[in-house]
């Protein structure tokens, strides 16, 4: 897949010195990572690609009507995708919008147990066989949220959630698009992550990730581009600075405190 930006637009997100640089982004290896500081515009180019290729959200509202990406829909217009091989199989996924799915399915299975407790009172004069039946359509309800995302959804971590809810959604030829995943997931639940990712790449997958996390960044073969410092451009693992952060804190972390408490004091 390939990116050519068309004409300027104005205001937000065409402000954003990495999205204003950009002209050409070649998407050829099965993975890139898109890095870079908040506010950089790595999830904001990423939320208007996926609107682009009309790929589904996973649990979030349709992306050409969601409020809140207005700003990116009208960058969306402005992108001329070249494609090698389309597929239209895959989904995009925001760490912000696993959350609020997380919270929707319990909401779901909470009114489907409520309506059971409620035909049990309502219906307590008739026979064991109607109340089954009216209780039928709530109880398969239940069952396919536990076939899913297991029997007991609510006790899951979020780490375990995302996880199931990613796996369940992986189709051969996929393309994924990413944003943040790290977010919901501990770093042994990334490399949990990674390994579903290369199975997805084994199927012929393709994914694009902005993230923050250097396990994410560290995927074999994978094409990194930086918006920090315009114009965004392909960067070595190494050369990251959030990469050489977390590895200069790890081998000496009392020197990095030892300065934020001198500061505090």
């Amino acid at each position: 897949m390939e990116y050519r930006r068309g004409a300027e637009g104005n205001g937000f997100p065409f402000t954003v010195p990495a999205i204003a640089s950009l002209d050409r982004l070649v998407f050829d290896t099965p993975v890139t990572i898109l890095v870079g500081e908040n506010g950089a515009g790595k999830s904001t180019f990423l939320e208007s690609l996926a609107i682009a290729t009309q790929l589904p959200a996973v649990g979030s509202g349709r992306l050409a009507s969601d409020p809140t990406l207005t700003a990116q829909r009208r960058l969306s217009k402005q992108l001329k995708l070249t494609w090698r091989g389309r597929s239209h199989r895959g989904f995009f996924l925001r760490a912000e919008d696993f959350f609020g799915f997380q919270k929707q399915l319990a909401q779901q299975r909470s009114e489907h147990e409520a309506e059971v407790a409620r035909i049990d009172v309502d219906l307590a004069t008739s026979s064991e066989y109607a109340r089954n039946l009216a209780k039928g359509p709530h109880r398969a309800s239940i069952g396919a949220i536990e076939h899913r995302y297991g029997e007991d959804p609510d006790a899951a971590s979020h780490g375990e959630a995302f996880l199931r809810l990613f796996l369940q959604r992986l189709v051969p030829k996929g393309l994924y698009l990413l944003d943040e995943p790290e977010a919901a997931l501990s770093p042994q639940s990334q490399l949990g992550l990674l390994a579903m990712i290369k199975d997805a790449l084994d199927a012929g997958g393709q994914f694009i990730i902005a993230t923050h996390a250097p396990i994410l960044m560290a995927i074999p073969g994978a094409t990194i581009f930086s918006f920090d410092d315009p114009p965004v451009r392909s960067v070595d693992f190494q050369s990251i600075e959030s990469v050489t952060l977390v590895r200069d804190f790890l081998q000496a972390p009392e020197r990095y405190l030892r300065m934020i408490w001198e500061i505090d004091e």
